[in-house]
């Protein structure tokens, strides 16, 4: 009851309370919710810090730049009978730039959190803004550091932790915390969001699938949604390179990329180096007219990332050379996507005009030669997490082709079905709840395929409304989710291929007009952040509608059927639904 006097004592000045004297470890511990909050968590009171932060500039694709004040929080909880501790991470604004709005955050690869990234996005618009160590140990710790108690052992709490729990746990204790903490009461609407890209629009469908009723909005970015496909996924390529035995260098791979993004640049009817449109460059683009075409690039030293799941470094020599059959047939049968021995359509590839980020190769120079380089990101889904193998990466591919790819995708949906799959199709419980979700995803991601989003949109659309036709459960669906497809854009991205794509940099400000005012997001608001026409705004269609650009350079969203059925998917090789 003392308690409950104090925060309503201090609610009737809150907003007249300065960032300093809100932002203290009392203040922060009285605004902990109550043991049991969630049943059977105990937070450590003894874990709270609190620091103030002023004038602090931010940048990142994901927000228009801004200058902050924040009020940066960590404290711990544990679970009943767990030796656990889960740590939470929050930024709140100032009291007098809170507006009512919660922000939970999400990471990418396999850190569950971004939280100095992706938090700052949310102040800036009023929001507090939450993050989570999942239990792992510490925010530098990722999952696949802690996915084994030993070879052979799953770490499961975590692995549950890591695939919807922990996210859930962290909204639900923050909405609550941001209430305290700003002395509004219970009755008092807090709009909560999520927003994340990557393993981050995995953790955000994670959420729509199994805590609806805590979201009023959700802005979801190429999720790595059906993860026993996704990550297997990322050996395709290399898996065609050894069944096909040609193994290009990257020069002539480049060369094949460059020459589709500018056959198929002008099909949207404006030439701009952006492909917006890889649906026509499907129907009309024939790669094979690349053969027999020169490419030519400098020696170079280089280290990739490799997309946060393991780093590729490789020195190569000049390349000089013309554009082969070989080459153009594996750059081919990748755009196909992976079929099994009998012909079944297995799982999707990237759209044409996307890079052939797990098809590079790497120069041996001792023999002279292109070798195979196993990409990290599906080489360590194998070692570790269907072999069980405390390994980074295989150490050879002998032996495996296309149906080994398709056990491989199997195994990994059917272990992890319900933790790490996140491809349940019925989202009424969120429906219901009246909330809202922008998903968008870059039309040449190279890492997670444009067409993923796209059929699970069309999972949720036929799984929500099969009763009815094709345009009225579309017309039905886009009153609560959209999906948009970003012309040029790479993986959670600009393109450094295409700079002149846009990026759509204010969603979070567009989702909360949808939500809070109900202005309807018809188009996405976009910004084109480099290039020749960097600052410029553009707009992004919402699908099933595509551009098509004018002479006078006038943007249209049309509906054409043939490029409709380009991203429509029979995956026949399996004999329960893949959604």
């Amino acid at each position: 009851m003392q308690r409950s006097i104090a925060i309503l004592s201090w609610a009737a000045a809150a907003y007249a309370t300065s960032l300093s004297s809100t932002c203290t470890v009392s203040h922060i511990k009285s605004s902990l919710p109550e043991d049991g909050y969630i049943l059977g968590v105990t937070f450590d009171h003894s874990s709270v810090t609190a620091n103030a932060v002023y004038n602090t500039s931010y940048s990142n694709y994901f927000f228009p730049d801004a200058t902050i004040d924040y009020c940066n929080v960590t404290f711990s909880y544990s679970h009943a009978g767990s030796d656990d501790t889960v740590i939470l991470g929050y930024y709140m604004p100032a009291p007098e730039s809170y507006k009512n709005r919660f922000l939970a955050t999400g990471g990418g690869a396999y850190a569950i959190q971004s939280g100095s990234q992706s938090a700052p996005g949310g102040v800036m618009y009023g929001a507090a803004s939450g993050f989570t160590d999942g239990g792992f140990g510490s925010m530098d710790t990722d999952f696949d550091d802690i996915f084994l108690l030993g070879n052979g052992t799953i770490n499961w709490p975590l692995v549950y932790m890591f695939g919807y729990q922990a996210i859930e746990e962290m909204t639900i204790i923050g909405k609550q915390f941001t209430k305290n903490f700003y002395g509004t009461t219970n009755s008092s609407r807090l709009y909560t969001y999520y927003q994340g890209c990557s393993e981050g629009g995995r953790e955000g469908w994670s959420q729509a699938q199994r805590a609806g009723s805590e979201y009023d909005g959700l802005i979801i970015g190429a999720p790595a949604i059906r993860y026993g496909q996704q990550q297997a996924n990322h050996l395709y390529s290399n898996v065609v390179e050894k069944t096909l035995d040609y193994y290009p260098p990257t020069c002539e791979l480049e060369k094949i990329v460059n020459e589709t993004i500018a056959a198929c640049d002008p099909l949207d009817g404006r030439t701009d180096g952006v492909v917006s449109r890889s649906d026509l460059c499907q129907l009309h683009f024939n790669m094979s007219s690349i053969i027999g075409k020169p490419y030519y690039c400098a020696a170079s030293t280089s280290s990739s990332l490799g997309l946060g799941f393991g780093k590729r470094d490789s020195t190569e020599p000049a390349q000089n050379g013309t554009v082969t059959a070989e080459a153009v047939a594996v750059a081919q049968t990748i755009v196909d996507g992976l079929h099994d021995s009998e012909g079944r359509q297995v799982y999707i590839s990237y759209q044409m005009g996307a890079s052939f980020e797990d098809a590079q190769t790497t120069y041996n120079s001792d023999t002279g030669e292109w070798e195979l380089s196993i990409a990290g990101a599906g080489g360590e889904w194998v070692a570790r997490f269907l072999e069980l193998q405390d390994a980074d990466n295989l150490s050879s591919l002998e032996g495996v082709t296309y149906d080994t790819l398709k056990g491989w995708m199997i195994q990994g949906m059917e272990r992890y079905m319900d933790s790490l799959q996140t491809n349940l199709p019925d989202l009424t419980t969120f429906y219901e709840n009246g909330g809202k979700i922008i998903h968008f995803h870059g039309e040449q991601d190279e890492s997670i395929p444009t067409g993923s989003s796209v059929h699970y949109y069309n999972s949720v659309r036929q799984t929500m409304y099969p009763g009815k036709s094709y345009n009225e459960s579309t017309d039905a669906l886009k009153e609560w989710y959209r999906l948009y497809l970003v012309p040029g854009a790479a993986h959670c991205a600009t393109n450094d291929l295409q700079p002149n794509g846009p990026f759509p940099q204010t969603n979070f400000a567009v989702m909360a007009n949808w939500v809070e005012k109900g202005i309807v997001p018809e188009t996405l608001n976009a910004t084109i952040l480099q290039g020749e026409y960097e600052g410029k705004n553009e707009q992004i269609c919402a699908w099933p509608l595509r551009p098509l650009w004018t002479e006078n350079s006038t943007l249209n969203c049309v509906y054409d059927q043939a490029s409709i059925d380009t991203f429509d998917y029979t995956f026949d090789a399996y004999k329960l639904p893949l959604y």
